[in-house]
């Protein structure tokens, strides 16, 4: 009877520490994302969060219009160059950033903020931006669910839900 009781219990552990474990390697809610790309000599890379639409509405309510936004989830996203680089005709010096966008109907601020490490748009302070400058948005060519970067042709795009919006970089 003991050697049941014993063989039970083990069997029981083992049980549940395995799903203890499949739950650990569940994906993540806005799994950490990289995109890679290069404009000229520099190369980019953009680290970020890429949450999903989920049925939600992501423009003017998820994500506020007017307000700064961590342009991404979970940490801030962060922007690498290695070389100087023209973003909208106007000088970022090569290094880490932090990008952080004011969503607007009709006009994006992009903002490259110069403390890459930050947790949301919580610690962000203006006096910290290196450069900001104005793009318009578009209707992507698809529905996005993910938001997700990309570097293609000269250009950054930031693609979520029915909206594109690219950012000349060369």
């Amino acid at each position: 009877m003991k050697k049941i009781i014993n063989s039970s219990l083990i069997i029981l552990i083992s049980l549940i520490s395995m799903v203890a474990c499949a739950q650990d390697q569940a994906k993540p809610a806005s799994p950490a994302l990289k995109a890679t790309g290069k404009s000229g000599a520099a190369n980019i890379t953009i680290t970020y969060g890429s949450p999903s639409v989920k049925g939600r509405k992501v423009w003017g309510e998820l994500v506020p219009y007017g307000k700064v936004w961590r342009t991404g989830a979970n940490d801030a996203t962060v922007i690498d160059v290695d070389a100087d680089v023209k973003v909208e005709g106007q000088t970022l010096a090569k290094g880490s950033y932090s990008l952080f966008t004011i969503p607007e109907e009709s006009e994006w601020t992009i903002i490259f903020n110069k403390k890459p490490k930050q947790w949301g748009a919580y610690s962000y302070k203006q006096e910290d931006d290196v450069l900001r400058v104005k793009v318009k948005p578009g209707k992507s060519a698809a529905f996005n669910e993910a938001l997700s970067f990309a570097i293609a042709d000269g250009k950054i795009f930031i693609r979520w839900e029915n909206i594109e919006v690219p950012v000349k970089i060369k």
